[in-house]
């Protein structure tokens, strides 16, 4: 094993994105710690190997990841990358989605996310070194119709990342948002996305579109998950890594599209937000 090898944490790693990023890790040399609420599904996924430590964590039980952690780093010494991949999602108009739905989601996508970051955190610090790594989504830009909460959540992820980008810079450890697009796994399944049980019909229009949308889409997605592993590895290696990595032609065509909208409207009304400001700032 050489000793250059890197330490992966990674969070909802028995299918999916997590799934193919510790494959491609374990292929490369790497040290992969790969956690899922039933560790056993990981090793039916990815296999038995020695440099693989399989890892039950629920990210919403904080005892399990300090345990999780604690495991880690017994077994391995350091954790290098941390990639917070657990997470679902909610489809459903922002109204028809019930206080218990929000909570739950958030619970996972957020609190989970921190919990764990939390965990980790103070071993990078010790290090002087690390890379954190959130999955985020095109969500977690631009918002659509039937995945307002869900796009929140993934908003706070960003929020979060940006944050941690500055807040660890002078400490050696980089934080990095991965956008994904829509890529072909199985996040349009029943294990992945719960749909509200509360369906209003004046947003048939609206989020009625999307749920028929997102059923015809299902697995018929642009993005190869085995390509945006290969990307995960290429961000670990780079010394200087973004704050904000979006993946798919889809992802692309959303920001720009978003970003050009946000300065026509800035155009539209700059006179007005200026107009706010105290008279002595404006002289």
């Amino acid at each position: 094993m050489s000793n250059s090898s890197k330490v992966w944490f990674i969070t909802g790693a028995s299918r999916g994105f997590g799934m193919e990023i510790a494959r491609d890790a374990l292929a490369r040399g790497d040290r992969v710690v790969a956690t899922a609420r039933r560790p056993e599904t990981i090793e039916a996924a990815i296999g038995i190997h020695d440099n693989l430590l399989p890892v039950a964590l629920d990210v919403n039980n904080e005892e399990q990841v300090a345990a999780a952690t604690a495991a880690a780093i017994g077994r391995f010494g350091r954790i290098d990358i941390l990639v917070n991949n657990a997470g679902y999602g909610l489809l459903g108009a922002v109204e028809e989605s019930s206080g218990v739905e929000v909570e739950r989601l958030f619970a996972t996508n957020v609190f989970g996310l921190l919990s764990v970051t939390r965990s980790v955190l103070p071993h990078m610090r010790r290090q002087r070194s690390g890379h954190l790594m959130n999955i985020s989504s095109i969500g977690g830009y631009a918002s659509y119709a039937g995945w307002g909460v869900y796009c929140a959540t993934k908003f706070a992820v960003e929020a979060l990342s940006e944050s941690l980008s500055i807040e660890l810079a002078p400490l050696g450890i980089h934080s990095t948002v991965v956008e994904p697009g829509f890529f072909r796994t199985d996040f349009l399944d029943a294990s992945s996305l719960v749909k509200t049980e509360k369906e209003i019909k004046e947003y048939a229009a609206t989020v009625g579109e999307m749920r028929v949308l997102m059923a015809g889409a299902n697995h018929k997605q642009p993005g190869d998950p085995k390509k945006l592993s290969k990307a995960i590895l290429v961000l670990a290696d780079n010394p200087t890594p973004p704050q904000r990595l979006p993946l798919g032609t889809d992802t692309i065509a959303k920001l720009r599209g978003k970003n050009a909208f946000v300065e026509e409207e800035l155009a539209k009304y700059e006179e007005l937000a200026t107009s706010t400001d105290h008279d002595d700032v404006r002289q």
